[in-house]
């Protein structure tokens, strides 16, 4: 790692709560990666009804392009209307981090292999070196006998839709997994989730390639005995430290 990276901060976008404008996109600065001051006195940087299809957007997820760029997608959600109630993500971008193009991707509409699904949540994106182009992946569950697996599809040079239809990229085997967040360290490709169910918490995959043969580490990595989910994972920069932060959704932090 290079002493100086030529980095001054950390950017974390993020969401309240689950009513009103608290399902829109905030953000907020570190200056060291632990702690964080909210932007724009904590109210929506984009007002959620000109970006999704439901009115509501969550799990916001940003990443720092090849080209200095900015990629942002959100789960287009309204949580009032029940947790099986979305169908699309939204596919945002900025060269800028203020003016932001954004596209509503509706899976079960786009797609009709798909059109059973109920739940198409927490988007993420990644570049995939080899094939030049962006990956978003996302955790999905076709109908009430289905459980949640994570897939994924590269999007298009624009970043205004998916090039085709999404695939499988981890299964539980018989069960839910959300929340996937995929860091390159050590040469291998680390999936960390969410796991459903019993015990639930957040664990990660291993693979040496990037969209198949995953292999499930069977140990929780939080560090409490607290519900957690929505894990993410980033290196601190001038360091080849790592840092998981996750929410403890059920302790208000």
């Amino acid at each position: 790692v290079a002493e100086d990276e030529g980095f001054t901060g950390y950017l974390f976008s993020y969401y309240t709560g689950n009513s009103g404008d608290q399902e829109s996109i905030r953000f907020a600065l570190s200056d060291d990666g632990y702690t964080y001051r909210a932007l724009n006195h904590n109210n929506p940087i984009i007002p959620s009804s000109e970006i999704s299809s439901t009115g509501g957007v969550r799990d916001p997820h940003i990443l720092r392009g090849e080209n200095n760029d900015y990629y942002m997608v959100v789960t287009d959600m309204v949580s009032a209307r029940g947790w099986s109630s979305n169908r699309a993500m939204v596919l945002l971008k900025s060269a800028n981090l203020v003016d932001w193009q954004s596209s509503v991707v509706n899976i079960s509409t786009a797609f009709p292999e798909y059109a059973a699904a109920d739940r198409i949540w927490a988007p993420q994106t990644i570049y995939d070196s080899s094939v030049g182009k962006y990956m978003v992946y996302f955790s999905m569950r076709l109908g009430p006998n289905d459980y949640d697996k994570i897939y994924y599809a590269y999007a298009n040079e624009d970043f205004t839709s998916l090039e085709s239809a999404p695939e499988i990229l981890f299964d539980n085997q018989g069960k839910s997994v959300i929340d996937g967040d995929i860091v390159f360290f050590d040469e291998k490709y680390q999936l960390f989730l969410k796991t459903e169910g019993s015990g639930n918490g957040i664990k990660k995959a291993v693979s040496e390639n990037l969209t198949s043969g995953y292999v499930l580490v069977d140990k929780y990595l939080q560090a409490t005995n607290a519900p957690v989910e929505g894990s993410c994972v980033f290196r601190m920069y001038n360091s080849d430290k790592w840092m998981l932060i996750y929410d403890m959704y059920t302790s208000g932090s």
